[in-house]
């Protein structure tokens, strides 16, 4: 996959500017506030029209503008296509796919697919589980546009459900819908704990050997993942899932009456992560967690390209300054193949170990 050309209107802090990208490694440089973040964050939203930063699109339209417009050129599936995204304040944005107008943001689910590593995503270590479903939310619903469809519908459900539990000593007919909303909340679960297991299956090898090459073989990195107690094995079909979810939401029906709080579904999952046998979340350094989670990100365009048969666009923002020179030697080495993205605010040589090429941030301008 490669992104040719982009071209932002009224995007954060980017009056208009087209830029054209290199095939291979892009090295965006400028200082701290002059857009390189907002550039990369551009780019991630074409993968399905949500930004990493915000849940509001309206954050994403520049100071004193009504309107903010992104067009896209790139490559994908043997063939030259096109993204535009229409977002103005008040109105619903718009989509459009090679010239089709979409109805729905995950239409665009499986054209630009990305990977990302930013410095809040040391939060897939050290943070809650929400931090780690949301990781793998984001990857499942580039690749799978079943997997898109069905989190639309438990979020759905969930907010149903959530609703009637803390609304029902008002209004005690509304426990007479709960046995309805339990029974689709576990379908839907099914389906996501399906595919995430699936997804760290394929994951949890891959990362776990890239990480022995990232410490020099002196750290093992362990991800496993971990659903409602009921399910045995959470790779197993969604039927079977499905019986096991029943099960416990039926065991917990009364205490997530009496506590007012949905206990059962597929908001509780987590990946457990273990460096060396122990708990990542508690216990490793901050080294340890930024090795760790870049190598879970690297993992993940590893498994994407085996997938897809080309590899994601790969987003780097500003990770190459903090680590030291034979770990920068290590990640770029790893990322030879593909088109890559590095935000920093001095070059250090990167373009030239990298052959890519350099373009300067300042103001809401690219030059390069």
């Amino acid at each position: 996959m490669i992104l040719h050309s982009l071209k932002v209107s009224g995007f954060r802090n980017y009056i208009e500017d087209e830029i054209h990208f290199a095939p291979g490694t892009n090295v965006i440089v400028g200082e701290n506030g002059q857009g390189k973040t907002n550039l990369l964050e551009a780019i991630y939203y074409l993968t399905g029209a949500k930004s990493f930063r915000t849940r509001f699109d309206k954050e994403l339209i520049g100071f004193d503008l009504d309107a903010a417009r992104i067009e896209a050129r790139f490559h994908t599936e043997e063939r030259d296509q096109e993204i535009v995204l229409q977002l103005r304040r008040g109105r619903k944005k718009e989509l459009f796919l090679n010239g089709v107008r979409q109805k729905k943001s995950m239409d665009l689910a499986g054209k630009v697919i990305a990977v990302l590593f930013s410095p809040d995503d040391l939060s897939l270590v050290r943070g809650g589980a929400s931090e780690r479903r949301r990781f793998m939310d984001a990857a499942l619903c580039q690749i799978r546009p079943k997997y898109a469809l069905w989190l639309a519908e438990f979020n759905r459900l969930y907010e149903h459900k959530t609703r009637i539990l803390k609304d029902h000593w008002d209004k005690p007919a509304l426990l007479s819908t709960l046995d309805d909303f339990n029974e689709n909340l576990a379908k839907a679960s099914a389906q996501l704990i399906y595919y995430r297991a699936a997804f760290v299956q394929k994951l949890a090898p891959v990362a776990e050997q890239v990480h022995l090459d990232f410490s020099g073989d002196r750290e093992r990195l362990l991800l496993q993942y971990e659903t409602v107690k009921t399910v045995e094995d959470p790779t197993a079909k969604p039927l079977v899932l499905f019986e096991q979810l029943m099960e416990h939401q039926t065991r917990l029906r009364q205490a997530e009456i009496d506590a007012g709080l949905c206990l059962s579904g597929a908001h509780k999952d987590d990946i457990l992560v273990s460096i060396n046998d122990t708990p990542a979340r508690a216990f490793a350094s901050q080294g340890q967690t930024r090795t760790a989670a870049l190598s879970i990100k690297l993992a993940e365009r590893d498994i994407l390209f085996e997938d897809r048969g080309e590899y994601p666009l790969l987003l780097l923002d500003d990770v190459l300054s903090e680590l030291d020179e034979g770990r920068q030697d290590f990640v770029l080495n790893r990322i030879s193949s593909g088109q890559v993205f590095i935000t920093c605010c001095e070059d250090k040589g990167i373009a030239n170990r990298t052959g890519g090429q350099i373009f300067t941030v300042s103001g809401g301008k690219v030059a390069g």
